[in-house]
């Protein structure tokens, strides 16, 4: 059984930092893409940044002040989250798409962390 567990969230002031980490564990063979997403109250689950083989992309909304980053030895993703604003101000999400046992690949989501930016 693979797992995502999030941390790093909380309560920060507009113009803050924080760094979201997610690490992978369970039977793992390989981990192709690994990503963050956030879904805010009354709102669908949005995409925020990804990374594969290196190659990252990230949601118009944050480009210049996120930055996604993955250590493969650890199979854990990192998302720095700088000039917060309020409307960044959700619980996100890390995914992970996993080949394991099976030979098969999968895509696992974590429980979620919530991050709140006071104004």
């Amino acid at each position: 059984q693979v797992q995502l567990v999030e941390s790093g969230g909380g309560l920060v002031q507009a113009g803050g930092s924080l760094r979201l980490s997610c690490p992978a564990s369970g039977i793992i063979f390989s981990i192709n893409a690994m990503g963050w997403y956030r879904q805010a109250p009354g709102k669908q689950r949005e995409l925020v940044a990804t990374i594969r083989s290196g190659s990252t992309n990230y949601a118009d909304s944050v480009k210049g002040r996120f930055t996604i980053s993955r250590d493969n030895a650890k199979n854990t993703v990192y998302l720095q989250m700088n000039s917060l604003k309020p409307e960044d101000a959700a619980v996100y999400y890390c995914n992970a798409n996993i080949i394991g046992s099976g030979g098969t690949s999968r895509s696992y989501w974590g429980q979620g962390t919530q991050v709140t930016v006071s104004s």
